[in-house]
């Protein structure tokens, strides 16, 4: 389980709580997300960043509250900025290097696939973030929902500007195969 979202789920629902025992928060995190190790393991993480408080009252009895919450989410928001920032960047680059020199069919083929599935993967997140309203407040929300649509809008005109014919249908093809390929996985 992705450690980013069993962060999220610990948030939320100290968001939605306030101060909350120690047990119940685990409880409730783990009926959602992720195993008792991981969450434990990922409060303790909260609570040494100063995003979460830790009171501890005795053995049996320790209540957790955030800190800051509009900071804390501001805080997510801005590492999942970073990351798109660096995609966008990295689909401008690779649509100058496209123009300057011919690169192999299967090489733009790869590096486009590659790109997209990196920016569904940040789109999927943002769409799951849509659901908590503390996260759809934060004005780097509509940043980065801006963001995702410059890199679609990227990566399709360098799709459509490719000299061959089947560039698109080989990178639908390919794109539905590996998601084929992951769900047996499971």
């Amino acid at each position: 389980m992705d450690s980013d979202i069993i962060r999220t789920e610990i948030l939320r629902v100290l968001n939605e709580s306030g101060k909350i025992r120690g047990t119940e928060l685990t409880s409730r995190v783990i009926k959602r997300v992720g195993n008792e190790k991981m969450v434990h393991r990922e409060i303790s993480l909260l609570v040494e960043s100063g995003e979460v408080e830790k009171k501890m009252y005795s053995k049996s009895h320790i209540e957790y509250q955030i800190i800051n919450i509009s900071e804390t989410v501001n805080n997510q928001l801005k590492g999942v900025h970073k990351e798109i920032e660096i995609i966008f960047e990295d689909i401008k680059e690779f649509k100058q290097i496209i123009e300057q020199n011919k690169l192999e069919f299967q090489e733009r083929l790869r590096t486009i696939i590659h790109l997209i599935h990196i920016v569904q993967s940040i789109d999927g997140v943002m769409k799951l973030l849509s659901h908590y309203p503390t996260f759809k407040k934060d004005r780097m929300f509509s940043q980065i929902t801006r963001k995702i649509s410059d890199c679609w809008e990227g990566m399709m005109e360098i799709i459509v500007h490719q000299p061959e014919e089947e560039f698109l249908n080989e990178v639908i093809g390919n794109l539905r195969i590996s998601q084929i390929g992951t769900e047996s996985v499971n």
